[in-house]
């Protein structure tokens, strides 16, 4: 309760502390997240997984998560764009006084020069958390990885860094995502798919046999199936 009165808060303070500019920088990494996420974790995860298990066929399963990363990605995206468009109207303008008839989705109706009033379920409230915790998740096994040789030893500790810069990066635009995007209630639907996301994979669905599996270091912890050939 007090987290939510805090948003609110937030909410209708709005602080100007970050500029137009600030913002529009906020909204283009957003969009970028699962990119470089994707990028930094393609190596890492191949890597740990190879000296952990010397199995290609392991590498490939584990790399899975990322392929399935994708996929929820990519359906939560396209699920809230439809959210959006069934739940608006076109306007004329942001002020929300004179309905343009004729359109049916939001693309068509700004790029008429309307403004398109509808329910945002927020994007960047999903996948900066999702992201986030993908990266905790994975990237906590280089703690139980021993490399032998030098080379791998260093850029599984620049991967490491990487990642931990990420996670940085993803906390503190979805902290500007808070207070200057979407109202609360788009926010917190957003954040519950993302947590969901992660919790469906990485909690239930991985333990499985026939899934990516979990981390060499979920898969040591919890007795269950994670590196298994």
């Amino acid at each position: 309760m007090a987290i939510a009165r805090l948003l609110l808060q937030q909410q209708e303070e709005r602080p100007k502390c970050v500029s137009a500019r600030g913002r529009s920088l906020c909204r283009y990494f957003v969009k970028v997240s699962w990119g470089w996420t994707f990028l930094c974790l393609l190596p890492f995860i191949a890597l740990t997984s190879y000296v952990a298990t010397r199995s290609l066929g392991t590498v490939f399963r584990r790399l899975g998560a990322l392929l399935v990363g994708s996929m929820i990605w990519f359906t939560c995206t396209k699920f809230f764009i439809l959210i959006e468009n069934a739940t608006g109207t076109c306007y004329n303008s942001s002020a929300l006084l004179d309905i343009r008839p004729g359109f049916t989705d939001k693309r068509s109706c700004i790029s008429s020069g309307g403004f398109w009033d509808g329910f945002d379920i927020s994007g960047h409230s999903f996948l900066l958390p999702y992201c986030t915790l993908m990266i905790l998740e994975e990237a906590a096994v280089a703690h139980f990885v021993r490399f032998e040789k030098s080379w791998q030893k260093h850029l599984i500790n620049f991967l490491t860094l990487s990642l931990a810069f990420l996670i940085f990066v993803w906390i503190f635009m979805f902290f500007c995502t808070s207070i200057y995007f979407h109202d609360f209630s788009q926010k917190l639907l957003g954040t519950s798919f993302g947590i969901l996301g992660w919790y469906v994979t990485y909690k239930q669905w991985y333990l499985m046999p026939y899934s990516p599996g979990l981390p060499l270091r979920s898969a040591n912890k919890e007795g269950k199936r994670g590196y298994n050939k």
